[in-house]
Parts: C-alpha cells; structure tokens; sequence
C-alpha cells in the first residue's frame, strides 16, 4: 500500500492511532524513528516555530506547503496536514488541496472558523455559516486527483454554538464527502464519549496538553471508536522546555557537557539527520 492507502487503513480500523505533530523535518525524523504510524504537520507548530507567533491566522498556503514537501522528503510515514481554513473560499479551498497533494500530503486538513483564524483553545473564535463551511468541504473532496487522499473536516462551532450545533455540521461535513470528522476543544468527559456514537464517520480526538479538552488516554479513546488521537504539539512543547533547560545551564554554569543528560550526543544527532547514509552514499559516488 502507499501512505495514503496506509492512512485510511489505519483511520478506519478506529482503534485510537496516536499521531504526534511535527512542526520541522527532524521532528518529523524523530516521530518516525520512535516508532509512530502517522505524522501531523501542525499548523500551531510551524507557525510557532517558524515565525515565533501564536496560532492566530498568521501561516499561508506557501508555509504548510514548504513545510509538508520538505517532510515528505525526510520520513515515509503518512502526513495529516493542517491547511487552517483553505486559506480563502471554496476556490481557494480546491487550490489549497491540488498544492498540498502534490507536497505529499495523504490527508489535508479544513476547519469552520472565521478568518484570520486562531487555536482552537483560544477564546474569541467565530464560525463561517454552514452553508459555506459545506461547500469548502465540497471542493475540496471534488479537487483531489488521488482518491485515496483524506478530507478531514473539523468544526470549531461547539465552542461558539454549543455541542449539538458542532454534531450537526460534522453530519453535514459527512454527507458532503469529508472522510475523517473532528469535532475540536469539547470540554466535558461526556461529549468526548459521546461522538463516537452520534457520528458515523471515522474521528479525531485533539488532545492539546494545556487545553479544554479533558486529557483521556489514547487505550480508552480507542475502545469509544476514535481513529486518530492527536498529540499535535507534544513535540513543540518539550522541545521548548529542552531548550530552555539546556540553554539556562549554559547561562548559569558557562558550559554544557555531552554527558549532562540535558542535549541529545553528537553521534545521536548525526544518526537522526542520516549522515552515516550520506557517507556511504558519498563513497559510492567517489571518484
């Protein structure tokens, strides 16, 4: 199978995939090399990472695109990216998905809210009409040259509306063709266990470390029928907190050994980015 046929297989077995976010191509590296069976290109986490910005509307098309590419290039897991809200209308929409398919996405992303949007654990968010959010939906299912490739819609409205206004546009987001559902930042125990038995669909379950939603492990996700747990920023997050941690020893104490247990040792990183591959390769192509 290819990643998008692995993807969907792995989707519809609904049996609570864990799938971490990856904000560059060595956290990407890394997901893969833990053993993980997908990798999320986060929007939250590029967006962080590579403007030094909230999740408020500021990443283009351009970003994810470069970003997806780059990833696909350094791992063979299957790739969810976050294309935000298409980046415009339902035209914008069905170019967003002829880009990001050709980046090597195997399922892309779109959500309800308003632009410019922000993190769906923010306050403040607004929701386009159903209408509209429908025929995004709609175009972009209609623009994808591989069927294989993955729609996931997901719905900011129970934030803004309440939770059986969001159940309803997942219905409809359903009936409009997307395969994955994903119904974000739900607050209580009792609306997490029930979607599964609301909505026919495959779901996402958006466990953001910090967030609104209750933290429920990804065993007891799995028996509800979620397909995919994410983990979009656990990565970004404990990258933060090495950093920091590192980089205080080494204002504090004026220096930071191999050995301290606070950096990842110089051959380890060389593994990681595939210089003992580069070298080989290097001396097949000498001359």
């Amino acid at each position: 199978m290819n990643t998008k046929q692995q993807l969907k297989a792995l989707v519809n077995a609904r049996r609570g995939m864990l799938v971490p976010g990856a904000f560059n191509a060595l956290s990407a590296k890394v997901i893969e090399d833990l053993g993980f069976e997908a990798i999320y290109v986060t929007g939250a986490g590029v967006t962080n990472m590579w403007f030094g910005l909230p999740d408020q509307g500021f990443m283009g098309l351009h970003e994810i695109a470069e970003h997806t590419a780059r990833i696909r290039d350094a791992v063979s897991l299957p790739l969810i990216v976050d294309a935000d809200t298409g980046f415009g209308n339902a035209l914008n929409v069905r170019h967003t998905v002829r880009v990001l398919e050709r980046a090597g996405a195997d399922c892309i992303q779109f959500e309800d809210q308003v632009a410019p949007k922000r993190c769906g654990h923010f306050a403040g968010k607004e929701v386009i009409s159903t209408e509209e959010a429908v025929a995004k939906i709609k175009a972009a299912v209609d623009a994808r040259h591989d069927s294989n490739l993955l729609i996931l819609a997901r719905t900011d409205a129970c934030a803004v509306q309440g939770f059986e206004a969001a159940i309803e546009r997942a219905q409809k987001f359903s009936e409009a063709g997307a395969d994955i559902l994903f119904v974000e930042a739900v607050t209580t125990a009792e609306h997490i266990r029930a979607l599964p038995q609301r909505l026919g669909k495959p779901q996402l379950m958006n466990m953001v470390i910090g967030g609104k939603t209750p933290i429920v492990g990804a065993e007891e996700l799995a028996q509800m029928g979620y397909g995919i747990v994410l983990y979009a920023n656990a990565a970004l997050q404990g990258a933060v907190m090495g950093m920091q941690k590192a980089l205080t020893v080494l204002r504090d104490e004026r220096s930071v050994r191999e050995d301290s247990g606070l950096v990842a040792p110089f051959a380890e990183r060389q593994r990681l980015v595939g210089k003992p591959a580069l070298d080989a390769l290097e001396k097949r192509y000498a001359v």
